[in-house]
């Protein structure tokens, strides 16, 4: 069953309003800091697994802003989309970068290292481009990401979400494939922007 965003009262604290670059986690953190956004990005390292109707992107997300997926192989490309919507927009274009998370046994959401890591690429890319008013929530992910940059194949297969997939049967070459910054110039793009002009989904 894919996830919808909830309906609730957000509080402003929460919104991260203040900040062209959000960060936040699952669902609930997508309402929070996406509703204003121009640009969403919902972050899964990994990609779906086993979970798969766990993890997929939520069929529908707030705002009227495009909605990208993006992991750690295709950040520089998307934070490179996500300068060319700014200059279309002609004005500074607001960014939410929101975790997919993993599932607990339970189904609740589970912190996954992977996507820390993924959203904290792209704030770093992004603050390579001059995109750089991030939140606190936004700047953590960017100093985790910096700080392991050096190790994150490695911790895909190691964290609790690689270690996962391997006790599943999938190869720890492939997981730590997904870990190498750079590899993808390719930008896929779950809605296209709403807003006049948005480029077309891919």
């Amino acid at each position: 069953m894919t996830q919808q965003a909830p309906v609730s009262v957000v509080p402003a604290a929460h919104r991260q309003a203040k900040y062209q670059v959000r960060f936040d986690w699952g669902v609930e953190g997508a309402a929070a800091v996406a509703a204003d956004a121009d640009v969403v990005v919902w972050v899964d390292a990994l990609g779906p697994g086993n979970n798969a109707d766990e993890r997929d992107a939520p069929d529908e997300l707030p705002g009227d802003g495009a909605v990208l997926l993006a992991g750690l192989t295709d950040a520089g490309a998307v934070a490179r989309w996500i300068l060319d919507e700014q200059v279309r927009l002609g004005r500074r274009a607001m960014i939410a970068l929101v975790a997919a998370g993993a599932t607990t046994p339970e189904g609740t959401l589970r912190f996954a290292v992977e996507d820390l890591l993924a959203a904290g690429a792209v704030v770093d890319a992004l603050a390579a481009l001059g995109i750089d008013y991030s939140s606190p929530e936004a700047a953590a992910a960017c100093a985790a990401f910096t700080g392991l940059r050096g190790a994150v194949a490695h911790l895909l297969t190691a964290s609790v979400s690689g270690q996962e997939r391997i006790t599943g049967g999938e190869a720890a070459s492939d997981i730590a494939a997904r870990g190498r910054l750079g590899a993808s110039e390719t930008v896929t793009v779950l809605r296209a922007s709403r807003q006049s002009g948005g480029p077309a989904a891919e």
